[in-house]
C-alpha cells in the first residue's frame, strides 16, 4: 500500500495504491457491480451500476444517508472517474455555513493488470479547497480510500468483511 500526497497552490489532492492478488477483471468488476461493492465497502448498500453518465447513490452504514456518485467515465477493466460533493461543512465566523460552498471533487479509479494475475489498484481525488475544512475532509476522503482498498483487498483474496463494525 502506498500513500501519496500532492499539495498545489489551488487545490488539495491525494494518492493512494495497492496489489490486489486477483485478475485485473474480476477487481474492476468488484468496484462497477453494486451487489459486490456492498458487500465489503458501502455497508448500507451501493444502487446503479458504474457505467459512463449514470448517477448511483452509495451508503454507508456508520455514515448514515445515500451519497449521490456521478459517474464521469467507465473503461473496462482500467479507469473509473467519478463526482461528488466535497463534505468539508466550510462554516463562516458567525458559525453559518458558508454561501455557495458546495463544490465538487474528483475520484479517478485506475487498475493496472500486473504479472501472476496481481492487480495494481490506484485511487486518487483531487479538487478541496485550501482551507482547514477542505483540508481535514481529503484526510477523510484519503482514510476511507484506504481502507477501501484494505476491504477490496481482504474481501477478493480471503472472503473477509472488514469494514463490518470497523468504525461503529
Amino acid at each position: 500500500m502506498t500513500v501519496e500526497a500532492e499539495e498545489t497552490s489551488m487545490d488539495l489532492r491525494f494518492k493512494v495504491a495497492g496489489r490486489i492478488s486477483r485478475p485485473v477483471h474480476e477487481v474492476f468488476e468488484a468496484v462497477v457491480d453494486p451487489d459486490q461493492l456492498s458487500r465489503y465497502f458501502t455497508t448500507g448498500g451501493a444502487k446503479g451500476r458504474l457505467t459512463t453518465g449514470a448517477t448511483v447513490t452509495w451508503d454507508f452504514a456508520e455514515f448514515p444517508g445515500a451519497f449521490p456518485v456521478e459517474v464521469v467515465e467507465v473503461e473496462q477493466d482500467r479507469r473509473i472517474v467519478l463526482r461528488w460533493e466535497a463534505a468539508d461543512d466550510a462554516q463562516s465566523t458567525t458559525d453559518q455555513p458558508v454561501a455557495g460552498a458546495a463544490y465538487f471533487t474528483t475520484v479517478t479509479m485506475e487498475f493496472e493488470a500486473l504479472e501472476g494475475d496481481r492487480t495494481l489498484v490506484t485511487i486518487a481525488e483531487e479538487g478541496w479547497r485550501r482551507t482547514p475544512e477542505g483540508q481535514r475532509a481529503s484526510y477523510g476522503n484519503c482514510e476511507g480510500w484506504t481502507n477501501m482498498l484494505c476491504c477490496l483487498k481482504a474481501w477478493l483474496e480471503h472472503g473477509i468483511t472488514l469494514r463490518s463494525g470497523f468504525f461503529a
